[in-house]
């Protein structure tokens, strides 16, 4: 993942450069301490992740996230608890507070990794798929709820939503959503990515039933889903809308 620092205090940049560096796996392709000048870095550069603070001069963090058309995935790091309802309503990845203890860090980091996986692994053209470890080979997925494991066919999963450490799938032949402790990610690892796309940090939908489109929800059976404003680029060219 490449990333990006941006805070106006050095010694804060200083303070996540040496946590990026000591978890591997994250390149710091730029630090910034000008908010101004960081939106021009955000709109030339490909990013994966933002480490952004918040109270900064001539721009905060949150108006430069509505700044950005395309706005990667981004971790707020302020000394300001009070922000955090505005971070997490813009679809923050994070928000740590600083002085901000390494585990915390640590916990962003994985956020921000899983995140990253399901986004690349969900735009996976089917030629592409077919080159890579096949991911059901039958048509059908066993999950466990309560105390059984529950057979469901593959095709009749409308849509899927996250709770937590629970995901509620929906299928086209049940009233009630099967609900199974997992993440994410462990679902999708069992489901063709060519046949379903995360829209919102909270679902993924079955392309094959999706009714309609609207500009900030899809249509899915009779349930209007959101589509998150970091995802929604990826999908409308998913979908070639």
């Amino acid at each position: 993942m490449k990333c990006v620092i941006i805070d106006d205090e050095p010694l804060a940049i200083d303070v996540v450069e040496s946590y990026v560096q000591q978890v591997g796996g994250i390149e710091i392709v730029a630090k910034c301490t000008n908010p101004l000048e960081a939106i021009i870095l955000l709109n030339k550069h490909q990013v994966d992740l933002v480490f952004l603070d918040i109270e900064m001069p001539n721009l905060t963090g949150i108006d430069l996230v509505k700044a950005i058309d395309n706005m990667p995935q981004f971790i707020f790091t302020t000394a300001y608890p009070e922000y955090a309802l505005d971070g997490f309503n813009l679809n923050a990845t994070d928000y740590l507070v600083k002085p901000i203890p390494f585990h915390r860090f640590l916990k962003a980091i994985s956020r921000a990794k899983e995140k990253y996986e399901l986004e690349n692994k969900v735009v996976v053209s089917p030629q592409v798929s077919e080159t890579a470890a096949p991911v059901a080979v039958d048509n059908f997925i066993f999950v466990k709820s309560e105390y059984e494991n529950i057979k469901i066919n593959i095709d009749t999963i409308v849509y899927l939503q996250g709770l937590k450490d629970y995901i509620k799938i929906y299928t086209s032949d049940t009233q009630k959503p099967i609900l199974t402790l997992s993440s994410f990610k462990d679902i999708l690892d069992k489901l063709p990515p060519s046949k379903f796309i995360r829209v919102h940090k909270s679902y993924v939908v079955s392309i094959e039933h999706i009714k309609a489109i609207q500009k900030s929800k899809i249509l899915v059976a009779d349930m209007r889903i959101p589509v998150g404003e970091t995802y929604k680029d990826t999908v409308m060219k998913r979908l070639g809308v």
